[in-house]
């Protein structure tokens, strides 16, 4: 009789692989739509991007994907180690994404819940995260998973983007 196997999980949170960041740059590329991973034009910039991520162990390039390796989702953490709240560290949240035909699946809400347990199991005090203004539907569901507004956030550009 053979020997029972564990079942597979429909989504793996993973560590980003640099084959990955086509699909990666995709979920990036435009929020309202789905883009084919294969038109993305990986520049010389995002390969050096991608390396210093990969490199540096206070940096995690995370990709959500399906049991056929298709990338549904991504977030950046980045360990930050602090003097304040008694030098403990904090979690920076950025680039999260879920692929827009697959959003209201849960698979954010998993993706997040993944990155909270990374931080706590790292030591983390604080998870953090900024959303842009214009993004109502993803305030809603950081609120949603206990995030509160605790602080205003402000940028400054250092080179022209126009």
């Amino acid at each position: 009789m053979p020997a029972a196997t564990e079942p597979r999980p429909a989504h793996v949170l993973r560590t980003a692989t640099r084959a990955d960041l086509p699909a990666v740059l995709a979920l990036l590329a435009d929020e309202e739509r789905v883009v084919d991973p294969s038109a993305v034009v990986v520049t010389q910039a995002y390969e050096r991007a991608f390396a210093a991520i990969d490199a540096d162990p206070r940096n995690e390039l995370l990709v959500l994907v399906d049991g056929g390796g298709t990338a549904l989702g991504c977030l950046q953490a980045t360990y930050i180690p602090g003097l304040g709240n008694g030098g403990e560290e904090r979690a920076l949240v950025e680039a999260v994404r879920v692929r827009a035909d697959r959003r209201g699946e849960g698979l954010g809400r998993s993706m997040m819940e993944q990155v909270i347990a990374r931080a706590r199991a790292r030591g983390c005090a604080l998870v953090q995260l900024t959303s842009h203004k214009r993004r109502g539907d993803a305030h809603r569901f950081y609120a949603a998973l206990g995030f509160a507004r605790s602080h205003e956030g402000f940028k400054l550009a250092l080179q022209d983007r126009s």
